[in-house]
């Protein structure tokens, strides 16, 4: 899926867009978010396991996080930038 096309689902399924990022090397260990959350890659890699199933996603992956869904985030040997849509759950 394409930025443009991306964006535009967020727009119409609520959810608030921001550019963010993390740092390489950044590990957060399983939490959860008390709201909807949707990445699209830009730039590096992100890898996130849910259900105990870690996933990469790179430049122009997305994935989505539910509300109260335990996961753990982990950032590759560069700095991952990335679009975060959230939503209220």
């Amino acid at each position: 899926m394409d930025r443009a096309t991306w964006e535009s689902e967020l727009q119409r399924d609520g959810f608030e867009l921001k550019e963010s990022g993390m740092a390489a090397g950044t590990h957060n260990p399983d939490h959860t978010h008390p709201f909807d959350a949707r990445l699209y890659v830009l730039s590096g890699e992100i890898t996130i396991t849910q259900n105990g199933k870690p996933h990469t996603y790179g430049p122009g992956d997305n994935c989505e996080v539910l509300a109260n869904e335990n996961h753990a985030e982990e950032v590759g040997a560069v700095d991952v930038t990335y679009l975060a849509g959230r939503r209220s759950a």
